[in-house]
């Protein structure tokens, strides 16, 4: 296996890919009108209380949990790909990693749309047909409509539908967007069945998810204008910020017009010149608007900025006395005491 190739695609990428996102094309727009039809049939169909009530009622009479008790374990587990919470923060996580690597927030933020269109549109639909789930059903072959239940739409399967599908939709290449298709139909598919299989959700519950995620999938390209201008207004944003913090290295500057840097003032040799002052170095290094050091005048002019101390050519000279200890000095007793005479 080629690890270069491993590590140069986990590297960001030189510029924006240049495949345009995906327009509301014919064949869309009739998917769209198509879905939206069978989602209005679904629910008139629950409403006035057809052959898919009765297949709801038959299927949850069968009890699926207790005719194959050996898959509710691992299906407990797998419905959680359908909770919009974990699933969130998993694909979130991805496409933000793929909006760095591609220097766009259009992952991040068509993912972002899609969750609040679900939101509003599942979350809507169920507070306001208010249908019982199968648990709390009262009448055996009634609607269960208008009550005080959530469940009409599946929210799980909606939310499957749209996260994993928001991947498809994102994919820059035909082989990505048909696999990752695949991945996503599995997912939606599964979660939506397995609520069936557990008892929470009615047949046209699931039905009824399955549409309205398709429907905010297919709705996308519509929103595509409004995700560029949220991302032009971020971005630009973004690079007036990293300007006004520029780094220390990028504001310093010579103190004076005119100055000549230190290496042009430097004689042969890179010694200083013989004759005239040695230059001062803080004067064409450090800027003027840094703070003053710990016990330094506050300065505002670079002319009072502190000098180098000339060296001074003289040789140390050593202290007169004993260098020896006051402990360890001796005295001659054979020299007189008293001043000489």
């Amino acid at each position: 296996m080629r690890t270069d190739r491993i590590f140069a695609r986990l590297e960001q990428e030189p510029a924006r890919p240049l495949v345009p996102p995906p327009g509301m094309s014919g064949t869309r727009r009739a998917l769209f009108f198509t879905m939206l039809g069978l989602y209005a049939a679904i629910v008139a169909a629950v409403l006035t209380t057809s052959r898919l009530v009765r297949l709801d009622w038959q299927v949850m009479l069968f009890r699926p949990y207790k005719q194959w008790p050996e898959l509710h374990a691992f299906l407990d587990y797998f419905v959680v790909l359908g909770q919009r919470g974990p699933t969130a923060v998993l694909v979130a996580a991805w496409l933000g990693w793929r909006s760095w690597r591609q220097r766009t927030l259009r992952p991040l933020l068509a993912l972002g749309a899609s969750l609040l269109l679900l939101n509003v549109t599942v979350g809507a639909a169920k507070l306001g047909m208010g249908r019982e789930g199968p648990h709390y059903a009262n009448r055996i072959g009634a609607n269960e409509m208008f009550l005080t239940g959530d469940i009409f739409p599946s929210g799980h399967t909606a939310n499957a539908v749209v996260t994993w599908g928001i991947l498809a939709y994102l994919a820059t290449t035909p082989r990505a967007r048909r696999r990752l298709s695949v991945v996503a139909a599995v997912f939606a598919l599964g979660v939506g069945t397995t609520t069936v299989y557990i008892g929470t959700h009615w047949v046209s519950d699931v039905l009824l998810g399955w549409a309205a995620g398709l429907l905010i999938l297919l709705a996308l390209p519509w929103f595509e204008p409004l995700i560029a201008r949220v991302e032009a207004y971020l971005l630009s944003h973004w690079y007036r910020f990293r300007e006004g913090v520029a780094p220390l290295s990028a504001r310093l500057r010579p103190a004076g017009a005119g100055v000549p840097p230190v290496a042009a003032r430097l004689g042969a040799g890179g010694a200083y010149p013989a004759s005239g002052p040695e230059p001062a170095l803080a004067e064409a290094v450090l800027p003027a608007d840094l703070p003053p050091r710990a016990g330094e005048p506050r300065t505002h002019h670079p002319a009072h900025a502190r000098q180098h101390a000339a060296r001074s050519e003289r040789s140390p000279v050593t202290p007169a006395g004993s260098r020896r200890p006051y402990g360890e000095r001796t005295v001659s007793r054979t020299a007189p005491m008293g001043p000489r005479k």
